[in-house]
């Protein structure tokens, strides 16, 4: 990944607002009123135009650490490198509290999307909503709060129930899910697929074989871009 390394700007300390968008990837935070500082990573395409309407990406990191950076460092080591040929812009904060499904993150991804739309020209019809692990019940839990604004969700791993799926509607949602997943049972996301089929909703469902929770790798979220850039072609 020397490509993205040469052009982080990631640091340990404080990091200053954003300003203004540059090409590459760096970390930057901003101060969301009834939450406090957020800081985040965000990655913008070498070939960035302000005049050309882009797509955006809301990454939601997985649990773990709770230090500064773990957004910048999901988005470095797997929502790029996996997104990249999209020219989208990605955003990938980190969970101001102990999760994504709260009113608190909730507030804080939502000012900090509003943030990004201010300053660069977002292509309405092409906004995502991915993560893994706890970033993957984020995303079922922002998709199903915002249908309106996100127009695809690929939960990863995540924990899921079918008021989450009834709320997206039509949205396409591409989920993966690890067979062997250790943390997060395989056959409730599995089944949450297929009643989302049987419902006629849009959905595609991708089943890792000889891979844990945490091995999944890049791939099979290049393989969920590519299909959900499919679905959007199509509409």
């Amino acid at each position: 990944m020397h490509w993205l390394l040469a052009t982080a700007l990631l640091g340990t300390l404080a990091q200053p607002p954003l300003e203004k968008l540059e090409p590459g990837l760096r970390q930057a935070s901003m101060d969301v009123e009834g939450v406090g500082t957020v800081t985040f990573g965000i990655w913008v395409p070498r070939d960035y135009d302000p005049k050309e309407p882009r797509p955006l990406v809301l990454a939601l990191h997985p649990g773990g650490s709770t230090g500064a950076g773990y957004g910048a460092q999901f988005l470095r080591g797997i929502v790029a490198p996996a997104l990249q040929d999209w020219g989208a812009i990605i955003v990938s904060p980190d969970a101001p509290g102990r999760g994504w499904d709260n009113d608190t993150s909730e507030r804080a991804v939502l000012a900090l999307l509003d943030d990004v739309r201010g300053r660069a020209t977002i292509d309405p019809e092409q906004i995502l909503v991915t993560g893994f692990s706890m970033g993957g019940r984020g995303t079922w839990y922002m998709a199903s709060r915002h249908p309106e604004l996100f127009t695809a969700a690929i939960p990863m791993a995540a924990r899921s129930n079918s008021e989450d799926a009834g709320k997206v509607g039509d949205m396409p949602v591409f989920i993966i899910h690890a067979r062997d997943d250790e943390l997060v049972p395989f056959g409730p996301a599995e089944a949450l697929a297929q009643e989302m089929e049987e419902q006629g909703q849009t959905v595609s469902f991708l089943a890792l074989d000889g891979v844990g929770h945490f091995r999944m790798g890049v791939a099979p979220l290049i393989e969920g871009g590519e299909w959900v850039m499919q679905q959007w072609g199509a509409q």
